[in-house]
C-alpha cells in the first residue's frame, strides 16, 4: 500500500512560555499543503526477514534507525506483537528541517497506514496518542485538516478556513535553522499580549500582514538575512500575505493571481507553486 504524506505551514506562531518539562507552549494554526512524499509498506514475504527501511529522493542524513517511519512501526509493534515484519520505502520530496513538518507527517502517515493495512482497529484518538510519542507536530497529521493548535501542538481544534482561492508559493533556501537555538532567542510574551489568532483569521487575508506574526522570524531573519530576503521578494511579487513557517527556513506567500517570480531565486532553492 502506498500513501502520500503531505506537509504543513504555520499561519502565525506565538510561543507563550517554557514549561518545566523543557517543552514550550505555543499557539498556531496548522494548514495542510499539497507537497507530498510517497510512503510504501509491504509485508516481508518471509516472516524471518527483519523489518527494513529504504529511501529515495532527497537524501536523509543520519542513522536510518532514527527515522520516524521506523519509530512509528516499532511503537505499534510493542502493543501489537502480531504485527508482521515489513519493508518500508520512503521517497522524500518535502525539504527536511524546513519548518514544513515533513518528517512528522511521514511518521504519522506510517501509523495510519499500518492501522489500515493490518486492521489494528485504532481510533483517531488512539492514533493521536501514538503520534505524540513520535513528536509534537505528529498529531496534526493524523487529523490533517486546518487546526488551531495549543500546548506543544498536540491540542488541536479543527477550524473552518479555506484558502483554496489563493495561489501558494513555497520557497526553501536550503538553510538549516537549529530549532533549539531558535527557541533560545525568543523573548516570551505575557499571556495578555498573545495574538488571538482565531479572531485574526476571520479577517480578510489582506489584513494579516501586520498582525499574524511568527515569533521566530525576528531572530532567524537577523541571523540569516537571506531568509528575510525571500519574504521581501514574495511581497514585491504581489503576495497578499507572506510568512516563515515554523522555525524556518521555509517561507511561503499567498497570491490572488499568478505570481511573477521568474529568476527571483537561486537555482538551488526549492521553489514550488501550488
Amino acid at each position: 500500500m502506498i500513501v502520500f504524506p503531505n506537509c504543513k505551514i504555520n499561519l502565525g506562531l506565538t510561543i507563550t512560555r517554557k514549561r518545566e518539562d523543557g517543552f514550550h507552549d505555543l499557539e498556531t494554526v496548522f494548514y495542510p499543503i499539497a507537497i507530498k512524499d510517497a510512503l510504501e509498506i509491504t509485508q516481508q514475504p518471509d516472516a524471518n526477514t527483519p523489518t527494513t527501511f529504504t529511501q529515495s529522493g532527497i537524501t536523509i542524513e543520519g542513522n536510518a534507525d532514527d527515522n520516524l517511519c521506523l519509530k512509528a512501526y516499532h511503537l505499534l509493534k510493542k502493543d501489537f506483537p502480531h504485527l508482521p515484519n515489513i519493508q518500508l520505502h520512503l521517497h522524500k520530496v518535502i525539504p527536511m528541517g524546513a519548518g514544513l513538518g515533513g518528517g512528522s507527517s511521514d511518521g504519522a502517515f506510517t501509523l495510519k497506514l499500518l492501522n489500515q493495512k493490518f486492521q489494528l482497529g485504532l481510533s483517531v484518538e488512539q492514533l493521536i496518542d501514538y503520534a505524540l510519542q513520535l513528536g509534537s507536530d505528529c498529531p496534526f497529521f493524523i487529523i490533517n485538516q486546518p487546526c488551531f493548535a495549543t500546548g506543544r501542538g498536540e491540542f488541536l481544534q479543527k477550524i473552518t478556513i479555506d484558502l483554496s482561492a489563493y495561489r501558494f508559493v513555497i520557497v526553501n533556501p536550503g538553510i538549516h535553522v537549529n530549532t533549539g537555538w531558535a527557541f533560545s532567542q525568543l523573548q516570551l510574551k505575557p499571556v495578555s499580549d498573545i495574538l488571538k489568532m482565531s479572531d485574526t483569521l476571520l479577517q480578510p487575508v489582506e489584513s494579516w500582514k501586520d498582525v499574524l506574526i511568527n515569533d521566530f522570524e525576528k531572530p532567524v531573519f537577523e541571523k540569516h538575512p537571506e531568509i528575510k530576503n525571500i519574504k521581501d521578494k514574495l511581497y514585491e511579487a504581489g503576495a497578499v500575505y507572506a510568512s516563515m513557517s515554523g522555525s524556518g527556513s521555509t517561507v511561503y506567500g499567498l497570491f490572488t493571481a499568478k505570481p511573477m517570480l521568474e529568476n527571483s531565486f537561486p537555482a538551488h532553492y526549492f521553489v514550488k507553486q501550488l
